[in-house]
């Protein structure tokens, strides 16, 4: 049996579709692992839906023992885990409570034997590696790698853990206030850089993604070090890996860190005054010019159509 599961909804289809595949290279049955409530629109040949005293997906510790106990009760050669900051804590304490190998992140995966194979991103993205772990053995999907399919409603089984006592208090739970579109799934990306000089002119970059009907991005020094943007716009290494059908890069300079983030763009326009700018070796198209000069003029061709 390969599990597959995430606590995000949007990324459970892209587990569950690659748990399909590596389910049809070893001959064996896929089933996606939902707790507490099944992702909308999730498509698996099987659900299984683990129910607790508590809410199981509260903290990490309840939500890995429910995935053991899932785990054990049908046998897993191999479980997928979304790789988001909650899925790759739970799938680490999974790995453990199996005796488990753990194989980290990944895409492309594969079967060699009795390993399961993954290529990962090294150097900020300038390699890709093979990395290969016995089975079985849990692996973090990286998010974008896989497509979710689409099918009729599946089947939910359910079934019904006693997680034990959390050493874990929610005292109080609140949506992010800075989180805008989400990247990881726009189609059309406006990122920005440390091109901008002060936080109130990103109006230009937000403007932009507004008029392409995209979300708005950042490389990480103005999320993790201004603070100009929330985490969850960060694009890159440490942050998201992105897969738009556009990717527009504005004053951002191309450091490793961020392109091995958007290496899945279909298409990557970048605009920078420095003509020697690293973005530019990784770009399709490039506008060398002032960001407070280009945008406005974009703008205003977007506007007059």
């Amino acid at each position: 049996m390969v599990l597959s599961y995430s606590e995000d909804a949007g990324l459970a289809g892209e587990v569950a579709s690659a748990g399909a595949e590596v389910a049809k290279m070893l001959g064996v049955e896929a089933m996606a692992v939902e707790l507490d409530e099944v992702s909308p629109g999730l498509q698996s040949s099987q659900v299984v839906l683990v129910k607790g005293e508590t809410q199981l997906e509260a903290d990490a510790d309840s939500a890995a023992n429910a995935i053991v106990g899932a785990a054990k009760a049908k046998g897993v050669l191999v479980l997928l885990v979304g790789e988001t900051r909650f899925g790759t804590v739970v799938a680490a304490k999974v790995a453990a409570r199996l005796r488990a190998d753990s194989l980290g992140k990944g895409k492309k995966l594969r079967v060699e034997g009795d390993r399961l194979v993954a290529t990962r991103d090294v150097y900020g993205g300038k390699f890709l590696a093979s990395v290969a772990a016995k089975m079985p053995c849990v692996c973090l999907v990286q998010p974008g790698s896989y497509s979710a399919t689409e099918g009729p409603a599946t089947p939910v089984e359910t079934m019904t853990i006693t997680a034990g006592a959390s050493r874990v208090v929610v005292k109080e739970t609140r949506p992010s206030q800075r989180a805008e579109a989400g990247v990881k799934s726009a189609d059309i990306i406006v990122s920005a850089g440390r091109g901008f000089r002060k936080k109130d002119d990103l109006v230009l970059a937000k403007d932009l993604a507004k008029a392409l009907g995209g979300a708005l991005g950042c490389s990480r020094p103005l999320s993790s070090d201004l603070g100009w943007l929330g985490e969850e716009q960060h694009i890159g290494l440490t942050g998201s890996y992105v897969h738009p059908k556009l990717y527009i890069a504005v004053g951002i300079s191309g450091q490793l860190q961020h392109v091995a983030g958007i290496m899945d763009s279909k298409v990557i326009v970048a605009i920078n005054s420095d003509k020697q700018a690293p973005i530019f070796q990784f770009s399709d198209y490039g506008i060398v010019g002032d960001l407070y000069e280009v945008l406005p003029a974009l703008l205003k061709i977007l506007k007059n159509g």
